[in-house]
């Protein structure tokens, strides 16, 4: 989850270095919930103690 926020950041920033506003905003805007999402997975995988296999 936080590779593909990390993807979203990163064609974010090419595209908003090509003057592409609208395509930078919507990636930011992804890449933002993928990484929150990402936050509170983690949060909840460590208070119930379980790790990824």
């Amino acid at each position: 989850m936080i590779n593909l926020a990390v993807i979203f950041l990163i064609v974010a920033i090419i595209a908003g270095l090509l003057g592409l506003s609208g395509i930078a905003g919507t990636a930011t805007n992804i890449a933002w919930i993928l990484f929150v999402v990402g936050l509170i997975v983690s949060l909840i995988m460590f208070v119930t103690g379980r790790r990824p296999h």
